[in-house]
């Protein structure tokens, strides 16, 4: 096995449960939910899985006119919930693609339980070598995925690829602060060994190197420690709500949720949201 295809292994291997499916439904009905009658905000606690749930969806989405006529790649999809939510607020087609496994095959249960399956679908792939002909796309949308990431000029050429002339790029990301090393473990990795974050000059420099001309860049890292700051202090209640991103991260969900926040205090990682458009 390459070093590389051994570094994709332990991404799936750190965000596979295996029984992730029935810990969602079981919540879901914890929460007093009927799991045959789901709406998008029963879902919202758990498949937006970022650092500001649908309110940063939401934020991005505003900035690139979305309609029926579209066709978006969801880069790092996860559980779907992105997608979900530009299909049934824009009727646009969405594609989802994740290096997981298990997040593919439960994205779909949960699309088809709120009657969106005719508007996305969901592909296990590697970003690096997308299963997509050359220009496909009017946008690719990424959130929280590039972290697991080594090679991001590879990562970049390839969106640059499968985007249409004129279409957006459009992300939201984790990005390297001027903080210092980052403390482990986070959402995204238990330690360093999958764990691939470059500052905002890195990035700004990748993406144009890559063809993309930048429309907007926002850093939200302010807004992001507000957000996180709240979800700290509710999971730490006795009274946690049955439905988070809890579910996804497991015991050590307490541990990667202090970690996060320190991190983002002490600027050793920052939050941008990118709009770029492919000449």
């Amino acid at each position: 096995m390459t070093h590389r295809m051994h570094e994709f292994k332990e991404v799936e291997r750190h965000y596979t449960q295996s029984n992730l499916e029935r810990a969602i439904f079981e919540a879901l009905e914890a929460a007093g939910k009927d799991p045959n009658q789901l709406t998008l905000p029963d879902l919202a606690p758990i498949d937006e899985f970022h650092i500001r749930g649908r309110e940063a969806t939401e934020e991005l989405a505003s900035e690139i006119g979305l309609d029926s006529e579209k066709h978006v790649l969801d880069v790092g999809c996860g559980l779907g919930g992105p997608s979900r939510r530009l299909a049934s607020q824009f009727g646009c087609r969405v594609t989802g693609l994740d290096l997981t496994e298990e997040y593919c095959r439960v994205a779909e249960v949960l699309s088809k339980r709120l009657g969106l399956d005719q508007l996305v679908s969901y592909i296990q792939g590697n970003a690096l070598e997308m299963p997509f002909d050359d220009a496909t796309f009017d946008v690719v949308w990424t959130q929280h995925a590039s972290m697991n990431i080594p090679d991001k000029v590879g990562l970049y050429n390839e969106i640059y690829r499968v985007l249409k002339s004129g279409g957006y790029l459009a992300i939201y990301d984790i990005l390297a602060g001027p903080g210092g090393e980052i403390y482990f473990p986070v959402p995204w990795a238990q330690e360093a060994s999958i764990s691939f974050l470059v500052s905002p000059d890195e990035l700004h420099q990748v993406l144009e190197q890559s063809g993309f001309e930048i429309v907007s860049w926002r850093d939200t890292t302010e807004v992001g420690r507000s957000w996180f700051e709240a979800i700290v202090a509710r999971n730490s209640q006795e009274d946690r709500p049955a439905t988070g991103i809890h579910i996804l991260l497991g015991k050590d969900f307490p541990v990667m949720m202090q970690n996060q926040m320190r991190n983002l205090n002490e600027n050793r990682t920052v939050l941008i949201e990118v709009i770029a458009v492919r000449s």
